[in-house]
């Protein structure tokens, strides 16, 4: 049993050392718990724009229906500053509306978020940019992956330079942002979150909002 012991104990010093020299470190790295930015009963740790009575919460989801507001997260989660990041929410559209996730962005009183990426929301509105694009960056244009009145998975991961979208496990976006990438305010770094109340007529819901930091190591 001693021997046993002793040769375990071995062979986890070597695979310690192994994480801490090589030059793949992040592959022996640690993701984060998942956590939630949503409680399912109040916009506590959200801070919305202008309109702010154009998001409300029922039956545990975020309802968004009303004049353009943005809710920015503002909570204690990471200080609501995320670098590198795994993002996941369930979200529902129905006819005719517009949305998005916004990251990396931070609270301004009104008008369009001026910092950070949209991860659009977008089934059958008549914007041809639709669901699980990444906003005027690589859109996805008329075929959406969603469909209205029924809960999709959206998840976004953000390491590095390197930014992938998937709307119910599919990939949407793989996209790396270029060295001499160059786009007033658009351009990976860090920031808090955002939903997007788009328009008086966009209905849209979400729910089970999460984050994981650091992202677990890519497969």
């Amino acid at each position: 049993m001693a021997r046993k012991l002793v040769l375990l104990l071995l062979l986890a010093s070597l695979i310690l050392a192994g994480c801490q020299t090589t030059p793949e470190k992040k592959a022996c790295s640690q993701a984060g718990p998942w956590q939630s930015l949503f409680d399912g009963d109040s916009l506590e740790g959200w801070k919305a724009s202008e309109n702010g009575d154009t998001f409300s919460v029922s039956d545990g989801k975020i309802i968004v229906a009303g004049p353009r507001s943005h809710l920015f997260y503002v909570g204690s989660v990471n200080d609501a500053n995320f670098t590198n990041f795994e993002f996941k929410a369930d979200v529902m559209t129905t006819k005719g509306s517009n949305s998005g996730i916004y990251f990396h962005t931070e609270y301004q009183e009104s008008g369009w978020p001026s910092k950070g990426f949209e991860c659009q929301v977008n089934t059958t509105h008549s914007d041809r940019k639709k669901t699980g694009g990444l906003y005027d960056v690589q859109d996805v244009i008329d075929d959406a992956p969603s469909v209205d009145d029924q809960w999709f998975h959206y998840y976004i991961r953000v390491e590095d330079n390197h930014v992938i979208i998937q709307i119910d496990g599919k990939t949407t976006v793989d996209w790396t942002q270029p060295e001499d990438w160059e786009r007033s305010g658009r351009r990976i770094g860090q920031g808090t979150f955002a939903l997007q109340g788009h328009d008086p007529k966009s209905v849209v819901h979400y729910k089970n909002i999460m984050v994981r930091v650091p992202p677990a190591p890519m497969d």
